[in-house]
């Protein structure tokens, strides 16, 4: 699924059947398979049972629904719907599934799980309306859960399951990964018997569509993977909620705009909020229940526990236009909990490389506090991008930092026009510097600075395993 709310599941047994759809009303046409009403939020802490921690995810639950069992639908019967967020504010629709990839020291799983990727890799949307078409109308009480306008969203829950399965031969990075979503699956209210549906859903699509490749044995290859992948996130989820809430209520006390399209948030969370410099972490507003949205720690765990982010509003972007124009004062938005890799490691000398652009200037700046808090003098050289000058919002407050600091410099890069910092391109501007075989890499900013900055910093010399960032898809790609 695609990351997070509530509690878990009532102790009852897993289902091993769907139920069967009733026929669908002659009026439904594509796309109006309609949303129920918003519902009001369910109370944070419900007592419920923890779910089992096996056994959730029975092989023959998921089987019935590649075999085409009961419930199945027409083909021509699309829906427009889509999951939760997975990904960093407001980015751009996921790319489709990757094709398969040879390799040799593949598992069987994996081979037959790529090849049947690679089969519906052209026909994706189809996959995904009738995927989602399968689950709601077997299982209209799992819509509440996702938000009530979600075309913008609408492959996130089921391009998570198939990078999953596709990844499935890289269990070092693939199970954090799954820990992860489990965790954050709790904060949309996933519970341990959902899952079942969605591998029902999963598997009928993909035998609707992967009509050259599929037979008994790729069958039994994606229940396999599919029972892997949801048992990990069912015990992540079950452990998490020994010791943590599944959302925290945060008021807003600070809103200050630095231009006209960011905004810095700051709030005062309802229980302590434990995180790490660098980490990020999903945010509901009240204006649109069920839609969050990712942002990372705009500072360092502070004294009066108070968390602040850097909001950009971007065009057609629900979330981070309320945060920016809407919001103030009073407001209580939800977070979910704090996620990401992109942390300081205290046990090395090395000295830390940093790369921003935009507001992804933010988690470097946690960054420079968290080294500075911890008293050890190592340099700290930050190369902050922009378009412009004028679009360096937090240039003072990195100036501000350095005349602090002896062992920290920034470097202003602007893309556009003349600047009284460096001009070009950021990743250009790192080559002109160094030497950097002493320092690990940091990259925070949109995808396309992730993918050059990558390039960059391993073009100076830095090795893979010492470059960080949270971009999921470099990360696997990186490891294969």
């Amino acid at each position: 699924m695609a990351v997070d709310s509530a509690e878990q599941a009532p102790a009852q047994p897993p289902r091993t059947h769907a139920p069967a759809a009733a026929a669908l009303p002659e009026e439904l046409t594509p796309d109006t398979v309609r949303p129920h009403p918003v519902q009001p939020e369910s109370p944070r802490q419900e007592s419920q049972p923890k779910p089992a921690p096996s056994g959730a995810m029975p092989e023959e639950a998921v089987r019935e629904a590649g075999s085409g069992g009961a419930g199945s639908l027409p083909p021509e019967v699309p829906v427009s719907a889509a999951l939760p967020p997975e990904v960093r504010a407001e980015q751009e629709p996921a790319d489709p599934p990757p094709a398969a990839v040879a390799d040799p020291n593949a598992s069987p799983d994996a081979v037959l799980v790529r090849r049947t990727l690679a089969e519906i890799g052209p026909v994706s949307d189809q996959v995904t309306s009738y995927f989602y078409s399968l689950l709601f109308v077997r299982n209209p009480d799992l819509r509440a859960l996702f938000p009530v306008a979600m075309d913008a969203q609408r492959d996130r829950l089921l391009k998570a399951l198939l990078t999953a399965a596709e990844h499935m031969d890289s269990p070092a990075i693939l199970t954090d990964y799954l820990r992860h979503l489990g965790r954050g699956h709790r904060k949309y209210g996933t519970r341990a018997t959902h899952y079942p549906a969605v591998g029902e859903a999963l598997l009928g699509a993909l035998s609707r569509y992967a009509v050259g490749t599929w037979d008994d044995a790729t069958e039994g290859a994606w229940v396999r993977t599919y029972t892997t992948i949801s048992q990990i996130m069912i015990d992540a989820a079950a452990e998490n909620e020994q010791h943590a809430p599944a959302w925290w209520q945060a008021e807003v006390v600070s809103h200050e705009r630095r231009t006209a399209d960011i905004a810095v948030v700051t709030v005062r969370p309802d229980q302590p909020y434990p995180f790490r410099a660098g980490q990020y972490t999903s945010m509901e507003t009240p204006w649109w229940p069920r839609v969050w949205r990712h942002y990372s720690f705009a500072s360092a765990p502070r004294p009066d526990g108070l968390l602040s982010f850097h909001i950009k509003a971007v065009p057609a972007g629900w979330v981070s236009n309320a945060l920016v124009h809407r919001a103030g004062p009073g407001d209580v938005l939800r977070l979910g909990p704090p996620v990401g890799s992109m942390t300081v490691d205290h046990s090395t000398d090395n000295g830390l490389l940093c790369l921003g652009g935009g507001t992804g200037i933010a988690p470097i700046k946690a960054l420079i506090e968290d080294v500075a808090e911890h008293g050890h003098r190592r340099r700290v050289e930050v190369f902050y991008g922009a378009r412009h000058d004028q679009d360096l919002y937090d240039i003072e407050t990195m100036l501000r930092l350095q005349s602090e600091h002896p062992w920290l410099a920034v470097r202003p890069v602007v893309a556009e026009g003349p600047s009284q910092g460096l001009t070009g391109r950021l990743p250009e501007a790192v080559r002109d510097y160094g030497p950097w075989h002493e320092y690990d890499g940091y990259l925070s900013g949109p995808p396309g600075l992730i993918r050059s900055g990558l390039d960059a910093l391993r073009g100076v010399g830095i090795p893979s395993e010492r470059i960080r960032h949270d971009s999921l898809e470099e990360l696997l790609a990186a490891a294969n």
